[in-house]
């Protein structure tokens, strides 16, 4: 066995492994959270490997990396939502990656058919609502459409990659018309055009301005772990709803990496990756940002666990990125802002 694998086993069973390689990685994260701190000093200390982070937005991370070409530093691209994975890979900047490690410890179906791009935690897409307003929350997503729920629901704009991502998972779960009814009747439905991001939905309950809304669940999670403002001294309030539990369960949203294209330090980086697919590190970014992991059987933060049991959606979400560019016209069609 080599040192390499002696190394990565002994990343995954979460113990401290010898320093064995030398060098850098450069690391292009979208991800602005200070938990992710530990992430990186915990890699560094048990390879020897020095991260240097260059963060911006996903967006002119990856437009930085194509204008760099084969000349760009990057070795890895790290990011949220499979909308912006996906974008990166038919933007050229990513490369295919032959690990066994990832392949045992990555679900199928969190990962690119290509193996460009693995999801390593997860956001769960959720129904809230105002516990004293509403009596029956809509039960799946398709539901939020129901004329019943006419001006109370808020939730983000079109150019929001959470939802495009969502509308793209009903696209393949459900079809295409189905996806145009659901979006057309959202939008009728809607108390206040689109504004804000995630946690203002959920203050909107809290307001008065929405009986129900939709966010992702580590906004909530959040809400109960720290003093959100808005939110934390009236959480009790907001009840949840897990979707479509008896259909294809709750739209599952990443957090995900690939190597660079040109990554000039490329073992570094498949090995980063394979160390974000140990308990340690899924351990990480469930406790400190309230996130699932995508490792399955890895234990959960309090606050996550307390969100309770709930079936996640399995659907390839590889295939649900190649439904994006018909989810982005859809929106523009039914005229969600």
């Amino acid at each position: 066995m080599t040192t390499r694998t002696l190394t990565i086993t002994a990343l995954l069973l979460s113990t401290a492994a010898p320093a064995f390689a030398e060098g850098e990685l450069n690391l292009y994260s979208a991800r602005h959270y200070d938990t992710d701190e530990r992430l990186y000093s915990d890699f560094e200390e048990q390879t020897g490997i020095t991260i240097n982070r260059i963060e911006g937005k996903a967006d002119e991370l990856a437009a930085r990396m194509e204008a760099e070409g084969r000349n760009s530093p990057a070795d890895v691209l790290i990011t949220v939502d499979t909308s912006r994975l996906e974008r990166a890979k038919n933007m050229g900047i990513l490369q295919s990656v032959d690990s066994d490690v990832l392949e045992e410890r990555i679900p199928a179906n969190l990962q690119d058919s290509d193996n460009q791009w693995f999801g390593f935690s997860q956001r769960a897409r959720i129904i809230f609502y105002d516990k004293a307003d509403v009596t029956n929350p809509p039960a799946t997503y398709l539901d939020l459409a129901d004329p019943a729920y006419k001006g109370q629901v808020c939730i983000r704009s079109s150019s929001n990659t959470y939802n495009q991502t969502l509308l793209a998972s009903i696209i393949e779960n459900h079809g295409e018309e189905a996806a145009r009814d659901w979006a057309q009747g959202v939008v009728d439905n809607m108390a206040r055009d689109p504004q804000g991001g995630d946690t203002d939905q959920l203050r909107g309950i809290v307001s008065g301005e929405c009986d129900i809304a939709v966010s992702n669940s580590y906004y909530f999670a959040r809400g109960l772990r720290t003093n959100v403002d808005g939110l934390s001294d009236s959480i009790d309030m907001i009840g949840l709803q897990w979707p479509s539990q008896d259909a294809e369960g709750a739209h599952m949203n990443l957090s995900g990496a690939g190597v660079a294209a040109h990554a000039p330090n490329r073992e570094n980086a498949v090995l980063f990756l394979e160390y974000l697919a140990s308990d340690q590190a899924q351990q990480y970014f469930s406790a400190g940002n309230d996130e699932f992991p995508a490792v399955e059987g890895v234990e959960l933060s309090e606050e996550v666990a307390s969100l309770g049991e709930f079936k996640a959606d399995d659907v390839d979400l590889s295939a649900v990125a190649k439904q994006l560019p018909l989810a982005l016209t859809i929106f523009n069609d039914v005229g969600w802002e």
